[in-house]
């Protein structure tokens, strides 16, 4: 989520809610006053975008009726109780009924602050976990998004849907640009552990001495966070780019996994990007964290051996860039459609994506060709475009699926126009559409 954590206050006293206000937006908190519990509740309920600040003692409902009800509602709402002298026992068994801190007056702004900012991160990551599990909880979100027709998508989409009911740490490994980190979302989300917690921390991306403190923790003092084993208990960690781990960190990780029962409290997703195999984790890693690691194995699979899902990719990807810039889709040649398929596409999934937006917005502007968005590497020069590798039968039937899924989307479904603008009988063209897995209902 991008958008401010908000800061519900709830207190009888309006001296205290505006103070408290007042403070915590100087601070950056967007926040909100009730002079009740009543007129909190009417507002605070299931996934509110942020925390709950509230007095104990309060006429009607009070802080404890108040908590309870919102523990109801949402078990995962960090509420803060605010207590004065003598209420410690009564912020005690608020606590016990789920509270996530109590602060007793008169209390120090800056402390109260500190707790505010640890309470919203712990908000703000229940809230993107939950919209990752709603985006990724049924079978239809998650083919939509691993999308793909090839034998290779197919076995990675059984996989992941295999592996996600067992309990052991996983390795995905694939080139980079092949979807690795939405693999190990879906892993998550298909399982048991879904509605726990879901992490994910890169590797590369932390200095190895940072990181094993951000992993198993002392944490800085100001941090005010959980070291990330901690975090993740009975959820999952996902660890990126696990091939780039020093001796120290593999060391600590190990002892992490030794201590672990069975079932792990904490399931390990490991990632790496294959891509090259002098940096292969079983070429970096110490063999027993890799074995360890590497007990289930996933490989996402690269583009260029997804067959006709690079074009039905490219396609899909060209319709949403036209959508978005407002433009009509550009009809690809024989010479487009054998690059697009021909391409070796070094950075995957990544590169077909920045690609078609760039075709789009070439075509927008009546210039360019897809050739020149197709450069190898550093040598900035146009991939050739050869016919090795494949039967001739495969590019005329690529090429033809391709027009008539075009022409389709153009006549938005209309089967009459279809068959006028390709000179195709009606039963030819259904025979085609079926042998391509095209269906009418999706262009209507």
């Amino acid at each position: 989520m991008s958008e401010m954590m908000k800061v519900a206050i709830v207190d009888d006293e309006k001296d205290m809610r505006l103070s408290i206000s007042q403070w915590l937006s100087l601070s950056g908190y967007d926040t909100e006053s009730f002079a009740s519990a009543a007129e909190a509740l009417s507002v605070v309920g299931p996934d509110y975008p942020g925390i709950v600040i509230t007095d104990i003692r309060m006429p009607g409902m009070d802080g404890l009726g108040l908590l309870k009800k919102l523990m109801s509602s949402d078990s995962a709402l960090p509420v803060m109780m605010i207590t004065g002298h003598g209420d410690v026992p009564m912020a005690v068994e608020a606590m016990r009924l789920g509270a996530f801190d109590f602060l007793e007056k008169p209390f120090d702004p800056d402390n109260m602050t500190a707790i505010v900012r640890k309470a919203t991160a712990a908000r703000r990551l229940t809230l993107d976990n939950r919209a990752l599990r709603r985006e990724l909880s049924d079978g239809g979100q998650l083919i939509q998004k691993l999308a793909g027709n090839s034998p290779a998508m197919r076995q990675l989409r059984e996989d992941i849907l295999d592996l996600g009911q067992a309990d052991g740490h996983v390795l995905i490994d694939g080139e980079t640009g092949t979807g690795k980190t939405l693999a190990a979302h879906a892993l998550h989300a298909v399982g048991s552990r879904a509605g726990k917690t879901f992490s994910l921390i890169s590797c590369s991306a932390v200095e190895q001495e940072a990181l094993i403190g951000r992993l198993f923790g002392p944490m800085q003092p100001d941090d005010n966070l959980l070291p990330a084993v901690e975090a993740a208990r009975g959820g999952t960690l996902v660890l990126e780019d696990i091939e780039t781990l020093g001796p120290a960190v593999q060391a600590r990780l190990l002892g992490f996994l030794d201590q672990q029962g069975s079932p792990p409290e904490t399931r390990i997703i490991a990632v790496c990007n294959s891509q090259d195999p002098a940096h292969m984790p079983k070429e970096t890693l110490r063999s027993d964290l890799f074995y360890r690691l590497a007990g289930l194995r996933i490989t996402a699979p690269p583009l260029r051996e997804r067959g006709d899902d690079i074009l039905a990719l490219f396609t899909q990807l060209s319709s949403q860039f036209c959508e978005e810039y407002g433009c009509e889709v550009p009809e690809l040649s024989a010479q487009d459609t054998a690059q697009i398929l021909q391409s070796p596409w070094p950075g995957n999934v990544r590169q077909l994506i920045n690609v078609a937006e760039r075709a789009i917005l070439q075509s927008r502007r009546g210039g360019g060709s897809l050739s020149s968005l197709l450069m190898v590497d550093s040598e900035q020069v146009p991939a050739v475009v050869t016919t090795d590798g494949k039967p001739l039968k495969e590019y005329v039937e690529a090429f033809e699926r391709m027009l008539i899924d075009n022409t389709m989307r153009r006549k938005k479904g209309s089967i009459l126009a279809v068959m006028e603008e390709l000179s195709l009988p009606r039963r030819t063209l259904n025979e085609k559409m079926a042998k391509y897995g095209l269906q009418r209902s999706d262009y209507l």
